[in-house]
């Protein structure tokens, strides 16, 4: 594995556990799921259904354009941009799981 992905694994957790975090509060929980959900979304777009973690770290290096951009056009929310970060790297997180070289 090279750096850049153990990098962005090591961010994609993180955002993931303060995702997780964030949605224990019940009015900013459906919120946040549905920019999840646009984020993943977006993630099956551009990555596609078959990929390696290295691929997915490449996506993960121009995200913020277009995650802003998704979020923008179809879910946002009262206070969205602040959350966006946090949103993104938990949406490449839940979607490495499907890498073909996915391993804990």
């Amino acid at each position: 594995m090279t750096a850049e992905v153990e990098i962005a694994r090591a961010e994609w957790e993180e955002a993931y556990r303060r995702l997780l975090q964030d949605a224990s509060d019940p009015v900013r929980a459906e919120g946040l799921r549905l920019q999840l959900g646009v984020l993943t979304d977006e993630l099956r777009k551009r990555v596609g259904g078959t990929y390696t973690l290295q691929e997915l770290a490449a996506a993960y290096r121009d995200a913020e354009s277009w995650s802003r951009e998704a979020i923008a056009e179809r879910a946002a929310a009262p206070g969205w941009p602040r959350t966006l970060t946090v949103v993104a790297g938990a949406a490449f997180h839940l979607y490495a799981r499907g890498a073909l070289d996915y391993g804990p």
